[in-house]
């Protein structure tokens, strides 16, 4: 089996968790994780030995299993579904199988845990046991799962459910009409919570913030909506820096020290770093990490994030190479992982770095000198991909390409035109997001005057966040490009910092609004250094379930994705491209990630230890969450 799997399990010690819950549990606090199943208790603490103990531990399971199946224990519907699927997560966690893909025993802690082990109790956490209380509850029919979170709410504010099965007609018409506006009424107060850059309030206050900004630069309006002013603008190295401390104490933007300290110590050690003046102007300039926490989380670098970056300067071009993209490259800027898309990296710096970019190895800063590869290199590139009739999908990026200009825009277009088995030419770009005014109407027309119907068809795929960031300067830029008969595609970059209870039905909401189409809600691939802003798989898949699911088939087309790592993307949407394989004592679930060739061709699993379920909901809570508002979170496996 080890020639089958690859494992990312050793960059974690499994004492020494990088998550930093608790350690330490006290024997009486953590048997009450069987206070559902006191059976289980009963089998752990009588077994001799780890065997015993994992053969009557199955062997109670499939009793249980049946019982749940012929209707002895009598359950909802929906928690019979839970407690089978719970039955047969902890089976297969216990199984030699199991332990051997998650490189431990999860059974040996909890047997050793049950029975008082001072040295496992030591070193497990709360979130271990808040996923075995949970699962355990799961198990036994008792996690109350089949009302749904969003009608136990509705049930708290007098909405109750109406049994449409007992009603018919007109009758029943009018009662789910009336049931449903009550849901709208209730998840419309979540939506509101995360105010779009369209609403009149944060247009007049970006106005006003944006006229301080044309101030402190000396520049008119006609400067500051010019592209080439932004270009030549960004905030980078020192200088950038130093203007970020002159607008702090100004009392222009506030910038809280810790911000700058990391940017300091990011840009003395050539760690990635640049905002653009404009993306700055998304900024909440009195309140700092309020309405605009994703924003800033996304260009100001968090401690941990430049401790880690910092350890592996001098190795960092393969260290941080997560997707081994130096193992997929057939010729300079080509990487192919598929079989009938490549990618062209025609540019490699942005104006604007994200501190959880997947090129963090090698987008080293804004307009980094030396990005621009040369045109013999591109054409190189190009005849590589004219040589490949595979070639259905050329995605442009880098890097962001569409920072180049017209000129080398039109010739890599007019290159690719060329290929008549070249369908779709795609251009992967931020450029909506943090430079919106590079989007000319002389650039859209560039690029729309290669689509030939029936033939070829030109697109973009962009990275949008949040609400915050759909503006009316995005608006403006997207309806350049679909005027030219060009779709605009969002790829949702899901970190914890825009994954709170509908933000992301409010992003989708923005997006509609502004003409982009929803297209992959993307996990951001566990690269450790980027800690924070991971969050558990079982929030992606809840959210899609949950929230998602109450918006118009047109407004979630979005698939939630994971990069597997060296392998390339895969589904989270079925359980069946993952397993569940171990607990470690920090609570991090270990899957058995399937990639993309399953079903198609021999391919090799991968072992993947996620973040702690605890942990994260811990962390929404330290913004403001209500942790039971997420409680269902547990029962996505």
């Amino acid at each position: 089996m080890e020639k089958q799997m690859e494992s990312a399990v050793s960059t974690f010690d499994i004492e020494a968790s990088p998550w930093g819950l608790k350690q330490g549990i006290k024997h009486e606090e953590f048997l009450r994780i069987f206070d559902p199943l006191p059976q289980l208790k009963e089998i752990l603490i009588k077994s001799e030995s780890l065997d015993e103990a994992r053969e009557k531990l199955v062997e109670f399971c499939k009793e249980l299993e049946w019982k749940v199946k012929s209707g002895e224990i009598e359950l909802d519907a929906m928690d019979r579904w839970l407690s089978l699927e719970a039955i047969k997560v902890f089976t297969n966690m216990i199984s030699p199988y199991g332990e051997k893909a998650a490189g431990f025993s999860t059974l040996e802690y909890l047997w050793k845990a049950t029975k008082g082990d001072k040295r496992v109790l030591g070193i497990i956490t709360d979130g271990f046991i808040e996923e075995f209380k949970h699962l355990f509850l799961a198990m036994s029919g008792k996690a109350g799962y089949s009302k749904g979170w969003l009608g136990l709410r509705l049930e708290k504010e007098g909405v109750q459910f109406v049994d449409f099965s007992k009603i018919k007609g007109r009758k029943a018409a009018l009662a789910r009409s009336e049931y449903l506006d009550k849901v709208w009424q209730h998840i419309k107060k979540w939506i509101e919570r995360y105010p779009s850059g369209l609403d009149k309030r944060i247009i007049e206050k970006r106005k006003k913030q944006r006229e301080q900004l044309m101030e402190y630069f000396g520049i008119t309006e006609d400067e500051w909506f010019d592209y080439r002013w932004q270009f030549s603008h960004v905030l980078k190295r020192e200088k950038g820096v130093e203007i970020l401390k002159e607008l702090n104490e100004l009392g222009i933007v506030k910038i809280p020290e810790e911000d700058i300290k990391q940017a300091e110590i990011a840009v003395k050690y050539g760690i990635p770093w640049g905002i653009t003046p404009y993306y700055l102007n998304l900024f909440d300039f009195k309140n700092p990490y309020k309405e605009d926490l994703h924003v800033r989380r996304q260009v100001m670098p968090p401690v941990w994030y430049v401790k880690n970056m910092l350890q592996h300067k001098e190795d960092r071009e393969y260290y941080f190479d997560f997707m081994g993209e130096h193992d997929t490259s057939p010729i300079d800027l080509v990487t192919r992982r598929y079989v009938t898309i490549a990618i062209l990296k025609a540019y490699d710096t942005c104006p604007q770095i994200c501190v959880y970019c997947q090129r963090n190895w090698e987008v080293l800063e804004p307009f980094m000198a030396g990005s621009f590869p040369g045109w013999e290199t591109i054409e190189k590139a190009l005849e590589w991909f004219a040589e490949h009739e595979s070639m259905l999908d050329v995605l442009i990026t880098g890097g962001d390409p569409l920072a180049l200009s017209d000129k080398i825009i039109d010739k890599i277009m007019s290159r690719l035109s060329e290929m008549d088995h070249v369908v779709n030419i795609r251009w992967g770009s931020r450029i909506f997001v943090t430079v919106p005014m590079r989007i000319t109407n002389e650039l859209a027309e560039i690029l729309g005057s290669y689509i030939e119907p029936g033939k070829r068809n030109v697109s973009i795929s962009t990275h949008v966040e949040t609400a915050y960031e759909v503006t009316p300067e995005m608006a403006e830029a997207a309806y350049k490009v679909r005027r030219q008969g060009i779709y605009i595609y969002n790829q949702l970059v899901y970190q914890r910092n825009v994954s709170r209870r509908f933000e992301n039905v409010a992003l989708r909401i923005a997006l509609r609004k502004v003409g982009i189409d929803p297209y992959y809600t993307f996990y951001p691939k566990g690269k450790i250094e980027q800690k924070d802003y991971l969050v558990p798989i079982a929030r992606v898949v809840q959210e899609r379930k949950e929230e998602a699911r109450l918006l118009p088939g047109q407004f979630r087309p979005d698939e939630p994705v994971f990069n597997v790592p060296r392998m390339g993307k895969n589904h989270l949407r079925a359980w069946q491209d993952r397993e569940l394989v171990g607990i470690r004592p920090d609570g991090s679930r270990i899957y058995l990630m399937h990639p993309w060739e399953k079903g198609i061709s021999q391919t090799k699993l991968y072992t993947y230890p996620d973040v702690p379920i605890k942990e994260y909901l811990d962390y929404l809570e330290s913004i403001g969450e209500n942790k039971e508002d997420y409680e269902t979170i547990w029962y996505y496996y």
